[in-house]
């Protein structure tokens, strides 16, 4: 499976150098146990407040949040039973239920905004002219995982501005060293995120050539929350207390972002100076079908997508 890493306000760079798959945590002692899985994203803003302010608790849920290196690895952890409920992307998410896992949608974490859409770009090298989607033909662009959030973002740009991304040549670069890549020239532009896309332009190695999430409709989204079918099944009642906790959560982390960046800060242990730099993204409960249904459309028409998906099948009432 390709490696997959969240969206708009990444902490991924920070995230790998964190360790392995599952580092660190915080939790909330009281009621019914439940293990939560995310990555280093603000995108999971609504669970790291929950735990932080007692949310989950005062809905009857034990919950313990566990920072997970890597998006891709959350349905494998949810298989295992390692974890309960975990943020995959929306890609990541699609492409596990696509390859077998029997896997749904539970709730939902973020979602696409205006407000968020500069927190994601396309980076040309300095030097490199780029001033429309069709002069990135012939590009060799590097991005964080082929086939991650990012990267099917960027092609869904490309094809929105009547380039083929095929015509494009896309190598698979980490977050941490896509600075010095694209210094010494072995690529002509990277698809990157914050905190990584300030870094490099305040170096001077690049400017930003493309916000593609500009181009994203709003309210689609960007993480959510998802179970085992049959966890979910064998307990709805977990599940019902679980989206009252983070509907009430993320009602509080759109209010008060501060909050939430002092929440993150603890759950990534990043400095709170670091955090307070980044956008939060728009905390959103909801999971709907058709939101699910422009994700498999999206991945469709990039070839992402084998068997035919049941959106409807994939949320639970």
């Amino acid at each position: 499976m390709a490696k997959h890493l969240g969206p708009a306000g990444l902490l991924a760079l920070l995230a790998l150098l964190a360790g392995g798959p599952f580092s660190g945590g915080i939790a909330a002692r009281a009621g019914t146990p439940l293990a939560i899985g995310c990555t280093a994203t603000t995108d999971c803003a609504s669970a790291a407040l929950g735990v932080e302010d007692g949310i989950f608790a005062r809905h009857g849920l034990d919950a313990t949040l566990t920072l997970i290196g890597l998006n891709s690895n959350i349905p494998a952890a949810l298989m295992s039973g390692s974890l309960q409920i975990g943020g995959p992307t929306p890609s990541v998410f699609l492409q596990a239920v696509d390859g077998g896992l029997d896997l749904v949608g539970v709730a939902g974490a973020s979602s696409t905004s205006p407000a968020t859409a500069d927190t994601a770009a396309t980076v040309v090298r300095a030097g490199e002219t780029v001033k429309s989607a069709q002069d990135f033909v012939g590009k060799k662009v590097g991005v964080p995982g082929i086939g991650a959030f990012l990267d099917v973002l960027f092609r869904r740009w490309l094809i929105g501005h009547g380039v083929d991304p095929a015509k494009v040549s896309f190598v698979e670069v980490t977050f941490p060293t896509m600075n010095d890549v694209l210094k010494s020239g072995s690529v002509d532009a990277v698809v990157t995120a914050e905190p990584v896309l300030g870094r490099i332009v305040r170096a001077g190695t690049g400017t930003v050539a493309a916000e593609f999430l500009a181009d994203v409709p709003p309210k689609e989204p960007q993480i959510l929350y998802a179970a085992t079918r049959a966890w979910a099944e064998a307990n709805p009642k977990t599940v019902a207390d679980f989206r009252a906790a983070i509907a009430e959560a993320a009602s509080a982390v759109n209010a008060d972002p501060d909050r939430a960046r002092a929440a993150l800060s603890r759950f990534t242990k990043l400095p709170l100076d670091l955090v307070r730099t980044m956008k939060v993204s728009v905390s959103d409960p909801v999971l709907t079908e058709p939101g699910l249904a422009w994700w498999v459309d999206t991945m469709k028409k990039q070839d992402m997508l084998q068997g035919s998906l049941d959106v409807k099948a994939l949320l639970v009432p």
